[in-house]
């Protein structure tokens, strides 16, 4: 562990990300049903971020092998980066986060990624859904889109919500990863709260539109998610 740390992670990323990517599409095609539609809307060069809904742990695995195309570096919380499982989350190249704060530091990369032409992977939820129901967005990913004029491309993922018991495998449940049609943007130095809010709305909409109904809340825009309403997520069912 030592010596990797020595000669540094990002020197084995790629060759892990991509080993990781497509055996883990293999394993998909086993064991779930499992379709991609959209592909063909992935930009092959240029900065990118990659948004999605967000619903199990195991989403930034499964979208990078449904985008396939591109590596993504994914923001992760902070806390995944302790030792041992912090090496496979070090390896798959994703950079520390601390949520519910105002992280410059993490803002920063993920612009230097951006700038070197990078496509960065981010749920804007900042969390998983407990219903299903996409919940409250965040405006740190519509904020690092506007300072880095990157392509947004808004993708859509249904199913891996029934991850929570892997004997669910048995029954080969039906997965799929929708890709929406790129927001193409201009850098803008000092996004307006307008701005920002504007493109907010816009991703969350890109991305409700890719949803079947069931996972849509019975409510629109950014207001957070509905008291009592339960979604395909729901422990109850």
């Amino acid at each position: 562990m030592r010596r990797l740390k020595a000669i540094g992670w990002h020197t084995f990323a790629p060759a892990f990300y991509w080993t990781f990517t497509y055996l883990l599409r293999g394993v998909l095609w086993l064991v779930v049903r499992w379709d991609v539609t959209g592909r063909e809307n992935v930009p092959l060069s240029g900065a990118l971020i990659i948004v999605s809904n967000h619903l199990n742990n195991a989403d930034p695995g499964i979208l990078s092998a449904g985008i396939a195309r591109r590596r993504i570096r994914f923001m992760a919380k902070i806390e995944l980066f302790k030792m041992p499982f912090g090496a496979i989350i070090r390896l798959w190249d994703a950079f520390p986060v601390r949520r519910f704060d105002a992280d410059l530091g993490a803002m920063l990369n993920a612009e230097r990624i951006l700038k070197h032409g990078g496509v960065l992977g981010m749920f804007p939820e900042g969390h998983r859904s407990r219903t299903g129901y996409m919940g409250p967005v965040h405006s740190g990913t519509a904020m690092i889109a506007l300072r880095s004029g990157a392509t947004v491309l808004p993708c859509a993922m249904t199913g891996t919500e029934k991850l929570k018991n892997p004997l669910v495998l048995l029954r080969r449940p039906r997965f799929s990863v929708s890709i929406g049609e790129p927001i193409a943007l201009e850098p803008v130095r000092r996004p307006s709260e307008e701005q920002v809010s504007d493109l907010t709305r816009r991703i969350v909409e890109a991305i409700q539109a890719q949803l079947p109904p069931q996972y849509v809340a019975p409510y629109t825009g950014i207001e957070g998610e509905g008291e009592g309403s339960h979604g395909p997520g729901d422990s109850r069912e």
